[in-house]
């Protein structure tokens, strides 16, 4: 999937925030076309006109080009009047009316993924609160972002490895490993059509022969899952965002339902009901 349509959800996310955050009136952002030095705006909030939709912007140009360049904020308190920026894109700046601008680099990896820009439609410094709050709302995405690579990478992996053997232990732990990792990512995912397609990877790997008579709830399932791929029950909780007391309730619900008496066996009793590969 590419990432210039399937970011939107963090992007739109994220801008939420950056206004909530600052009080800024106007927020957009975009991610960077793949394999070329531009990012497009995609996404705007509380903008009055249509002028920054979809405007490419070019690595070095303006304030956005400028951020992408150098892979950090960068603010102007006057936009149309800056010497510290080039000026492609005044016009589209001027219609919308903004003067006092910041624009934040979206990186991951060390790479410069997107960009997020606040704005005021007055000339005055934005200050430090801003710029931090700006820079936060971008980690924000930077962490969805590599979730979504992470899910994406187990999705296809899934996907295009055949059946684990039988008689093949180390491949049946490769396959209950990826099946942990998918569950454990699936509640990060903000995309509610790739988190169902992850959800949907799990049920491959762990094909039910039947209509199970045992009913286990996502979160149950998740730690089963992590459970067993050998994680103890603080792994697990850092893995899922889980405290372990909270671990501990769901793999005691689980145990309850399957009518087990230790870990080991209410993931034999899970395999066997299908829920587990």
């Amino acid at each position: 999937m590419a990432a210039h349509a399937t970011g939107t959800v963090e992007i739109q996310a994220a801008l939420a925030r950056l206004r909530r955050a600052t009080g800024l009136p106007v927020a957009f952002g975009g991610l960077v076309d793949p394999g070329r030095r531009q990012m497009r705006i995609s996404e705007l909030s509380g903008n009055a006109t249509v002028a920054l939709r979809a405007l490419a912007v070019t690595s070095g140009s303006g304030l956005g080009g400028k951020a992408v360049a150098l892979a950090r904020p960068c603010a102007v308190t006057d936009y149309s009047a800056s010497r510290q920026i080039s000026h492609e894109y005044d016009a589209a700046v001027a219609e919308e009316g903004l003067r006092s601008v910041l624009a934040v680099p979206v990186v991951v990896r060390r790479r410069v993924r997107g960009v997020l820009y606040g704005a005021l439609r007055t000339a005055q410094p934005l200050g430090d609160r801003t710029l931090s709050e700006a820079v936060a709302a971008a980690r924000d995405v930077e962490q969805a972002l590599v979730v979504r690579e992470e899910a994406g990478d187990l999705l296809a992996a899934a996907r295009a490895e055949p059946a684990a053997p039988a008689g093949s232990a180390a491949a049946w732990e490769q396959v209950r490993e990826a099946h942990a990792a998918l569950r454990a990512l699936a509640p990060r995912i903000a995309d509610p059509g790739m988190r169902a397609e992850l959800l949907a990877a799990c049920g491959l790997l762990a094909p039910a022969g039947g209509a199970s008579a045992v009913s286990l709830a996502p979160r149950e399932l998740d730690v089963l899952a992590c459970v067993a791929a050998g994680a103890t029950n603080a792994a697990t909780a850092e893995r899922l965002g889980l405290r372990p007391e909270t671990v501990k309730s769901y793999l005691r619900a689980a145990m309850r339902k399957l009518g087990a008496h230790t870990r080991g066996e209410a993931v034999t009793a899970a395999r066997r009901a299908g829920l587990l590969p």
